[in-house]
């Protein structure tokens, strides 16, 4: 069976890392697999949004120790080191991290590390109350080179990530939302269901409007704030979607379910 799991439902994506005996570890495998489905999560326009799990009882435990790590900072070409720098771990975290559509990280279990840095790269990040997450680099000799600290710093700001990547110690999920790392934090039972309901709250959107506001969240982080504002405000007015003016409308006639918080699509 494949290391990576990939099936599309009702413009869904749903990616599940399918290393369970490893605690999901990311070998070269799995992050080919992860570039190659992504890539094409990127180029399908069946599919709106995607959901990223893990197998068994981790989200993701880290790139393998035994197989992806000694070759980059033991014999590598310098080939081997551009491949990686170019592409991140799982390639979202670098290299695929511009893709337009949003990406739902379902965290399960364990996210260490390299594993952490994925959920990170990930748009919305609910985590079961199982889940834990940790920055374990530095027990190790290294740190985050994938995204894991720029993320960390954006997400949560300098305190927050220098506790985790300075005491190398995890936290769990009810931790993880104090500071602001998940957004939601459920029983584990009911991950998958609230995964999707995201999803289908994100798709009754305008996917037009959904991609334009995420180009823009990335294009904010680190301007000046009137660089800032001026950003929001050009792809705000550039970027509406033809159909804006029927759900304007809908809107006005007072026909537009989510008026009222209903919405078309079941929730």
């Amino acid at each position: 069976m494949s290391k990576v799991l990939y099936e599309k439902r009702d413009r869904i994506a749903h990616v599940t890392l399918n290393r369970p005996e490893a605690r999901n570890a990311i070998d070269p495998d799995v992050h080919r697999l992860m570039v190659e489905t992504f890539t094409d999560f990127r180029d399908d326009d069946s599919v709106d949004v995607a959901i990223l799990t893990g197998a068994g009882e981790a989200f993701c435990s880290g790139a393998d120790l035994k197989t992806f790590i000694p070759p980059l900072i033991g014999d590598a070409r310098p080939g081997d080191v551009r491949d990686i720098v170019d592409l991140g771990i799982n390639g979202i975290t670098r290299g695929l991290h511009r893709i337009d559509k949003p990406i739902i990280a379902a965290v399960n279990g364990w996210a260490l590390a390299a594993g952490l840095e994925t959920a990170l790269a990930c748009d919305i990040r609910i985590a079961s109350e199982r889940a834990m997450f940790g920055s374990f680099e530095a027990r190790r000799g290294y740190h985050h080179g994938d995204g894991g600290i720029v993320r960390l710093l954006n997400s949560a700001g300098v305190g927050v990530a220098s506790h985790l990547v300075l005491t190398a110690e995890p936290i769990d999920a009810h931790q993880a939302l104090t500071w602001g790392l998940v957004t939601k934090v459920v029983p584990h039972d009911r991950l998958a269901e609230e995964a999707l309901l995201i999803a289908r709250q994100i798709l009754r959107n305008s996917q037009r409007a959904v991609r334009s506001a995420k180009r823009t969240l990335h294009d904010t982080i680190g301007k000046s704030l009137d660089d800032q504002l001026r950003n929001e405000a050009f792809t705000a007015y550039t970027g509406a979607d033809p159909d804006t003016p029927r759900r304007l409308e809908r809107f006005y006639g007072k026909s537009d379910p989510g008026r009222t918080g209903r919405h078309a699509t079941d929730l």
